[in-house]
């Protein structure tokens, strides 16, 4: 057996559609010795995404076929393991009987201000080590609040979160960390930008994309040095939670079809 991921480009149709074609895939399934595992909607591409465990692709169209006639645009064969290490799971809670969950995520992106004239400054190895710095600062973070690595942008990382929390405290957790490294070491000052979004990003090939994930990158070019830029979804999933935030605004973003709320987390408060 293997693991696929097929895409559907669909028009018109609202999450209630999805989870019933997904029902209706389930029941379908057996007879073709195929398990669908979970599903995804993409709003922003009017897409979904099937996650199938299959003999072999045609296996897993034919189930698509014999529950509701909606073939896939485009099926890959996909590695489970970056699957779960994304979203957190790969069974689908209709089958497991676990609670619902969905593959929300929020998005964080670290920027180091300054890298091309840190290199010019200090040569490479010099900023290599200060690079290094960063990551250990980044990384620690990531793992004492649940955060996962996607990838190193070479003057940041990118991580994602399945807790708003989580994700808050990291980030404070990452500007307390640069904040006690240039108390300690002011010859080595740094200073780092971040940005924060939130929404449902799609897992392929060992990455996430989506407007969620574009979101947080154009926050975090957005953010002035040693502040945290977040989109007021992100704010709003915080409400009781403890933390505090600067007044919300609003940014006219490249890629966006209109200005986005956004605000600053207070993460001095959180010293």
């Amino acid at each position: 057996m293997a693991y696929f991921m097929d895409r559907h480009d669909l028009d018109g149709a609202s999450a209630t559609d999805l989870a019933s074609a997904h029902m209706r895939d389930l029941e379908a399934a057996e007879r073709h010795n195929v398990r669908f595992l979970s599903y995804w909607f993409d709003y922003e591409r009017n897409a979904a995404f099937c996650l199938v465990e299959a003999p072999d692709a045609g296996s897993a169209i034919a189930v698509h076929q014999d529950a509701h006639g909606t073939v896939a645009n485009e099926i890959i064969p996909v590695d489970p393991d970056d699957v779960k290490r994304f979203l957190g799971r790969i069974d689908d809670p209709i089958t497991t009987g676990r609670p619902a969950e969905s593959a929300f995520r929020l998005i964080l992106f670290t920027d180091l201000e300054g890298s091309t004239a840190m290199v010019q400054r200090l040569g490479d190895e010099g900023a290599m080590a200060l690079l290094r710095v960063h990551d250990n600062v980044v990384r620690a973070a990531l793992a004492e609040h649940n955060g996962l690595e996607v990838k190193h942008t070479g003057d940041g990382i990118m991580a994602s979160f399945a807790s708003v929390q989580d994700a808050l405290a990291a980030a404070a957790a990452i500007q307390l960390g640069f904040e006690a490294h240039n108390a300690a070491e002011p010859d080595s000052h740094m200073s780092v930008r971040i940005g924060l979004s939130a929404g449902e990003p799609v897992a392929e090939g060992g990455d996430l994309f989506g407007a969620a994930v574009q979101l947080a990158a154009r926050l975090c070019n957005e953010a002035a040095p040693a502040t945290i830029v977040i989109s007021s979804v992100v704010a709003d999933l915080a409400i009781g939670k403890g933390f505090a935030f600067g007044e919300r605004r609003e940014l006219v973003l490249r890629g966006f079809p209109g200005p986005v709320p956004v605000c600053e987390l207070e993460w001095r408060a959180m010293a």
